[in-house]
This record gives structure tokens, C-alpha cells and sequence, in this order.
């Protein structure tokens, strides 16, 4: 039988968002796929990338017709991971182009719990961009394709509020008030990334434009008033780990 998908990653990954379309399954794209799938194309070639995964977002309750869909559009089941972790992740393989794809059921859970889904109808075909920055960002050990997606996102999109087109400060800003812990990984990875952009391949123009927008950011985070809760966690600061490590699951078949 001729398999559905696709061999290059950016043209499955829009196939399987116009074939869960048009069967209205509420399914959003994350990760470097995403961010792409925003650019106007002008910087992608200075952070050309392999991108050997695609990354989905759907409420909770779907996952059993998310699972159902991805196995129809000729994807293979962890069937050992799905059945211990399906409530809130599952994971599926293209054996022929040796890709993955992870589905994060109502959160997206690496060093934090972000709550994607309250968000997932905001934007038509991904998380809004702050989310997808979001995800980036609260990763408390920045790698380079995590830095390279961020600076992208930063050098291609203004700041705003109530436009998924935007970098929604508020957004960030909101669930940085609610959580001392992932307010402290992205303060750590802002201020990376404002150390590190004059080493990125973006010109002069742009790499000033991306540190404007991490001050903006930055100054959203701090504006908001934040709980007692809040402060008395702050005060203990970085002596107790405020952070989880990330699940491992099973990257290494490809």
C-alpha cells in the first residue's frame, strides 16, 4: 500500500493539520516546524536545520481519536509508551523517513507544565507565538537548535498583546505570575540569549531588534504583581531546584 506521508517534514507536517481540518480534530503544531511555518522565509536559511520531528498539541479527551487519526495517516504506535502515558502524551514513528511525532495532550510538560491547550483555538494551525516561544523557552538547559528556533521566532515577530501573530507579552507575562519557577528559567534563558545574539548569524539590524524584544519580554515578567506565594518561593530562590528534568522517551530509535 503507498503510504500517505510525506518526505519532506514541512509539507507532511501541513498535511496532517488540512486532513485533521477537515475532519475537525482539534490538533495544533509546536516546535521547530512550527516556527517555520510562520517565517516569511527571509531568515530560515541562517538557521537551516534538520528537523527530524513533528510536534502536536490537542485538548484533553482526544487522544484516543488523535491516535486513531495518526495510525490512519500511516503512522506506528509506541504501543508500550502510549498505554503508560496516554493520558497526557503519545508517540508515533515514520519507520521510512526515520521521523517521530509526539502529541502533548492539554500540557506540555519538559522542565515546566505549560497549559497549551487553554490557548490551542487562539491560532489556526499552531499555538500562538508566544507559546511557541514558550516551549523554548522553558527548557532550563538551552541547546543550540532551542537557541537558533528562539532567535528566529524573536527576529521575525514584533511584541503585542491578543494577536497570535504576535509575541503576546501578556501571555508570558500571566504564566510567569503564576509560577516562580518557570519566571526563573526564562529570566536565565533571556539573559543567554541577549549574551549570545551578537554571536548569531542575524545582521546588525536584527540582532538589535531581537534584544529590544528580550527587554520587552523581560519587562512584561517583572511589571506583573505577583502572589505571596510568588515572593516567598522567589526569596528561596535557586538554592532548591525549581525545575523538573525532562522525561526521556524513546528519541533514540532514529
Amino acid at each position: 500500500m503507498t503510504t500517505l506521508i510525506l518526505s519532506d517534514v514541512m509539507a507532511e507536517a501541513a498535511r496532517l493539520l488540512d486532513e485533521a481540518e477537515a475532519v475537525d480534530l482539534p490538533i495544533r503544531l509546536i516546535g521547530g516546524t512550527a516556527i517555520r511555518l510562520h517565517s516569511d522565509g527571509r531568515l530560515v536559511a541562517l538557521f537551516e536545520r534538520e528537523i527530524r520531528d513533528i510536534d502536536l498539541v490537542t485538548n484533553r479527551g482526544q487522544g484516543r481519536k488523535v491516535a486513531e487519526f495518526l495510525q490512519r495517516q500511516g503512522y506506528d504506535p509506541n504501543r508500550t509508551f502510549n498505554a503508560m502515558h496516554g493520558a497526557r502524551r503519545l508517540l508515533f514513528y515514520d519507520e521510512p523517513n526515520g521521523r517521530q511525532i509526539d502529541v502533548f495532550i492539554e500540557t506540555f510538560e519538559m522542565c515546566h507544565v505549560l497549559p497549551v491547550a487553554e490557548h490551542l483555538h487562539r491560532s489556526p494551525r499552531t499555538l500562538p507565538l508566544a507559546d511557541l516561544l514558550l516551549t523554548k523557552l522553558q527548557i532550563v538547559t538551552l541547546n543550540a537548535k532551542d537557541r537558533s528556533d528562539s532567535y528566529l521566532l524573536l527576529a521575525e515577530h514584533d511584541l503585542g498583546a491578543d494577536n497570535p501573530e504576535l509575541i503576546d507579552t501578556d501571555r508570558i507575562a500571566d504564566l510567569c505570575a503564576r509560577d516562580w519557577g518557570l519566571y526563573r528559567t526564562l529570566q536565565l534563558n533571556l539573559e543567554r540569549l541577549s549574551a549570545g545574539v551578537a554571536e548569531s548569524p542575524l545582521s546588525e539590524a536584527d540582532r538589535v531588534l531581537v534584544a529590544q524584544r528580550i527587554n520587552g519580554i523581560t519587562t512584561a515578567m517583572q511589571r506583573v504583581p505577583k502572589s505571596v506565594k510568588w515572593k516567598a518561593r522567589a526569596r528561596v530562590g535557586d538554592r532548591v531546584r525549581w525545575y523538573e528534568e525532562p522525561e526521556e522517551v524513546d528519541h533514540g530509535r532514529y
